[in-house]
This record gives C-alpha cells, sequence and structure tokens, in this order.
C-alpha cells in the first residue's frame, strides 16, 4: 500500500504479543557440558515421520552444542514450573558442566537431558537445521516421547498464564476442530504472576518478535 512505511522489528514484537504459547525448554549435551533454554517456538512438524521443529538464535551455544551432538530435547513445562523457565530464559544461566543442581534432569535415549515432572517430553536426533534469519531453525526427529495429564505453563504479552475455565457448555457447542496434529482446548488463558522477562527464545508468536 502507497504511503505505508517498512515493517520494522518493534512492529513484529508488539503484534506477536498477541499470540499465545506454552512454554518448553530446549536441551543439549556436547561432551560434559549441558546446555538448556526456555523456549516458545516449539511445534510439531510432521506425524510420519515424527518430527518437531525449535528455533535458537543462529549464534546461540546451545545451537552450536545440537549442530556438533546432532540430539536435543525439548520439555514442555507444567503451570507449577514457571521457576523453571524462569531459570532458563535468564541469560548465562542454561551452561553447566553435568547436570544443572537446581533444576532435576534425566536421561532417556539420545542423551539430552529431560526435565523431570515436566508435562510432555520429546527426545530427538537432529533431522536437519534450516536457516531463519537471524535464527536456526531446528529439526529433530522424535526416537521417545511421553506426556502426563496436567495443566500448561502459558505465554502471552509478556506475562506467564495458566488455563482458566471452559468458554462455553461443551454439551453446547461440542468440541472445538483440530488444528492440524494438535489437540483441541476449551479453555482460555489468564494471568499468572505479572513479568517483564520474557522466555529467552520467544519466537515472532510472543512479545520478542523473534527467539533467543
Amino acid at each position: 500500500m502507497r504511503g505505508r512505511r517498512p515493517v520494522e522489528p518493534q512492529d513484529v514484537r508488539a503484534a506477536a504479543r498477541h499470540w499465545t504459547t506454552g512454554v518448553a525448554v530446549l536441551t543439549a549435551r556436547d561432551g560434559d557440558e549441558v546446555f538448556a533454554k526456555t523456549v516458545s517456538s516449539f511445534g510439531t512438524l510432521s506425524l510420519d515421520p515424527p518430527l518437531v521443529s525449535v528455533a535458537v538464535a543462529a549464534r546461540s551455544p546451545l545451537a552450536a552444542a545440537v549442530r556438533d551432538s546432532e540430539r536435543f530435547a525439548v520439555s514442555v513445562l507444567t503451570a507449577r514450573q514457571e521457576a523453571v523457565g524462569r531459570r532458563f530464559a535468564t541469560p548465562g544461566a542454561g551452561r553447566a558442566l553435568g547436570m544443572f543442581t537446581t533444576v532435576p534432569m534425566r536421561v532417556e535415549v539420545t542423551g539430552a537431558p529431560v526435565v523431570d515432572h515436566c508435562l510432555a517430553w520429546f527426545d530427538c536426533r537432529l533431522h536437519a537445521i534450516l536457516p531463519g534469519g537471524d535464527h536456526t531453525l531446528l529439526v529433530g526427529e522424535v526416537v521417545a516421547t511421553d506426556g502426563v495429564p496436567g495443566e500448561p505453563l502459558l505465554y502471552h504479552d509478556g506475562r506467564y498464564r495458566a488455563l482458566a475455565h471452559p468458554l462455553a457448555d461443551p454439551a453446547l457447542t461440542g468440541p472445538a476442530p483440530a488444528l492440524t496434529d494438535k489437540q483441541p482446548t476449551d479453555r482460555q488463558p489468564i494471568d499468572r504472576q505479572p513479568t517483564d522477562r520474557q522466555p529467552a527464545d520467544a519466537p515472532t508468536m510472543t512479545s520478542t518478535g523473534a527467539t533467543a
């Protein structure tokens, strides 16, 4: 449209604040070093073969660790794990020799750590690395996964949030249609505790407009 100014990063960031995401922790192991980063850029990509994707900053040490080790894991956080999300959103807090002492983790198949007591986890071998501007898209083939019932930790408009009450009586409206391979939901987000800090790897769908 004539007269419209070019889109700036802050424009995308402001619009993306209106997109709600879950919160997860991306982990990798490279030799004796373990890496972890809070992300909201995670998503399922394919069911056959089973593929997931997650974006990280192209210059991130975690991206380099995944590239070298060719494996990673994603742990989806519960509403009770906000402290875990905050911990690994803090710059410099996601790198350690051996396992992290303050956040219990375990190894499943590939050797990449999985956060204990998470809502769901995906243990992956690296399938592809794709360029994405100032970020890198990691595509992983899921070799092991599991999940448990519970409430997810959410992130919307610069705040961590939790699920609220159903929007309507399911008997009247019926189940929501599935969004591709994702499960429908009948709940809406509400505030948890306000925070000025966002997940370090928040993608274009969060208030940052990009992952870190």
